[in-house]
């Protein structure tokens, strides 16, 4: 498979990663007139861009036709998904409808999910889980147009701009290389893209030509979106084998300080122990799904959410955290595992 790029860039997936203002929506509001082309910072992106043999007419002509979108400023001010507790991303996520659709996006690209699999070492259910959650398998990509979000962001959001303005160059480099139409493509709010929702440098580090036609392309392409899901789990080093994460049973108040170390495994499952958290073991004795019995050493952290029917407490290990490598949210890698296992169940029962 062909990579647009060798070189991995420090491109971040998800709103949740994406949206960390601290300001009100009324603090950054569109200007009388975009103008972005004039703008003093779009000068030295334009340079930048001339350097690299892009069409200069072409890039101001883009920039010319960009707009403000004030739905897209108050929509970063103020995201979503620092609303949800685990509770409504249990009711938003986990659908037998969304279970559904993904059984039946896996039956119509099994072949490209074996693959890849066998190439990155990504099980089938984690690369349909997230499509699933980011798009529902390419039914809702975004609606916005990429080059008005990422101008939008990059000039007239200053907590993000430097970010923005970066994703909005790669954007111009994606159309001469990737074949995408930056004046028509749509996408998030943020910038994000395709089947499997990815901003421009994520796309330009991540995205493979999974089926070999000499065009890497994550809009239109499934296969190449699976290709690239895989690629983006194994760069974040995804570890074949490992479970995910467990339910906890709790003894004490030990859990508490290791509750507050974050989502990122830690310490290790003796120390765990030692504070009176074990994992839900699967040696029988539990009917349960989220379950482990790994060596002492393996390192974990413990999450402690708030779910539909209360409290809940989960040991996570290294490919948890890989999961919050695509969105930085604990609530968002626990609805991707959650959904993987009902996707899981479902084709192994042979629906």
């Amino acid at each position: 498979m062909r990579r647009l790029y060798p070189t991995i860039f420090a491109g971040l997936l998800g709103l949740s990663s994406l949206a960390q203002a601290e300001k009100p929506a009324l603090e950054h509001v569109c200007p009388p007139s975009s103008d972005y082309a004039n703008r003093e910072l779009a000068a030295p992106m334009i340079q930048a861009l001339v350097k690299q043999g892009l069409d200069e007419a072409r890039i101001r002509a883009l920039l010319d036709s960009a707009e403000c979108q004030p739905k897209i400023l108050e929509s970063i001010a103020r995201p979503a998904e620092k609303t949800h507790t685990w509770a409504t991303y249990q009711k938003i996520f986990l659908q037998e409808s969304r279970v559904q659709k993904g059984v039946e996006f896996a039956h119509t690209h099994a072949d490209a999910l074996a693959r890849a699999e066998k190439t990155y070492g990504v099980p089938p259910e984690i690369i349909l889980a997230i499509i699933g959650v980011e798009t529902r398998y390419g039914q809702h990509m975004g609606t916005y147009r990429v080059v008005d979000a990422l101008a939008t962001l990059g000039f007239d959001y200053p907590p993000r701009a430097t970010f923005f303005r970066k994703q909005l160059q790669a954007l111009f480099e994606l159309e001469q290389r990737a074949h995408i139409d930056a004046d028509s493509i749509t996408g998030s709010y943020a910038g994000a893209m395709g089947f499997g929702q990815f901003i421009p440098t994520s796309y330009q580090a991540y995205a493979v030509d999974f089926d070999n036609d000499g065009v890497i392309d994550l809009v239109n392409n499934p296969v190449d979106a699976i290709g690239s899901v895989a690629n983006y789990f194994s760069e974040h080093k995804w570890k074949p084998g490992l479970p995910v994460a467990a339910r906890a049973h709790l003894s004490g108040n030990g859990y508490e300080a290791l509750a507050k170390k974050g989502y990122k495994p830690s310490f290790t499952l003796a120390e765990a122990r030692q504070a009176g958290v074990t994992p839900v073991s699967c040696d029988g004795r539990f009917a349960s799904e989220y379950c482990f019995d790994l060596p002492d050493t393996t390192r974990v952290a413990l999450l402690d959410l708030q779910g539909t029917d209360g409290a809940e407490f989960w040991l996570a290990t290294d490919n948890f955290y890989t999961i919050t490598r695509y969105n930085h949210s604990r609530l968002y890698a626990m609805a991707v595992l959650q959904l993987s296992r009902q996707l899981a169940e479902a084709l192994e029962s042979g629906q």
